[in-house]
């Protein structure tokens, strides 16, 4: 068979299970469902990416591999699985689906611009330690606050929602630096999703 079938990318193929399986839910309208499968997809992708890192003999190939199929999961998980959600609403205004799919475009259009860039900087032999416009697995940890908050604060959820999206797109293409996060930072943005998952089910869903 072609691909790579190994521990390496096996946390990369579990997130994708997990972004499916939201999407699956957002067909029955479950938005908190897939909200929790948009989470765990993030934590799992936190890591990938240093589980890989820990087989010293991969090749070019597999090593190659691994970045694209992180990008191509990246797309499902956290642009396309977002706007479903937002969809699970029921709003069907032009303008409202608008928004989700200029999230999901913008989704794209930086994951692709990420690939491009780090090819360049790789054949350069550089190290990358910014990230130039907000990386697309952000959304594992602020696209919950957009369900969360309008939830706890009885206010319209899907107005809230979509809005927060319209933002978050805008910040994918906009030209910011963003720091890379080492170690300590991945496990602070870890504990603030086991805070948000935390109040999700004692607040958000009482």
């Amino acid at each position: 068979m072609i691909g790579v079938y190994d521990y390496t990318v096996f946390a990369t193929y579990a997130a994708l299970v997990l972004g499916m399986s939201g999407i699956f839910f957002t067909m029955d309208g479950n938005a908190s469902a897939a909200t929790v499968c948009l989470m765990a997809a993030g934590f799992l992708d936190a890591f990938d990416g240093r589980i890989a890192r820990t087989k010293k003999n991969r090749t070019e190939l597999e090593k190659s591999f691994g970045i694209q199929l992180d990008s191509l999961n990246d797309l499902i998980c956290f642009g396309v699985l977002p706007a479903a959600i937002g969809a699970s609403y029921g709003v069907r205004d032009v303008w409202y689906l608008a928004i989700l799919i200029f999230f999901a475009l913008a989704a794209l259009i930086r994951l692709a611009y990420f690939n491009v860039t780090a090819e360049m900087q790789e054949d350069k032999g550089a190290v990358r330690k910014y990230y130039l416009g907000v990386p697309v697995t952000t959304g594992a940890l602020v696209v919950p606050l957009f369900w969360l908050i309008p939830r706890a604060l009885a206010l319209t959820e899907c107005y809230w929602y979509v809005g927060g999206l319209l933002v978050l797109g805008i910040l994918f293409i906009t030209p910011v630096k963003v720091k890379k996060a080492g170690l300590s930072g991945i496990l602070a943005m870890t504990a603030m999703g086991l805070l948000e998952l935390y109040l999700m089910f004692t607040v958000g869903m009482a």
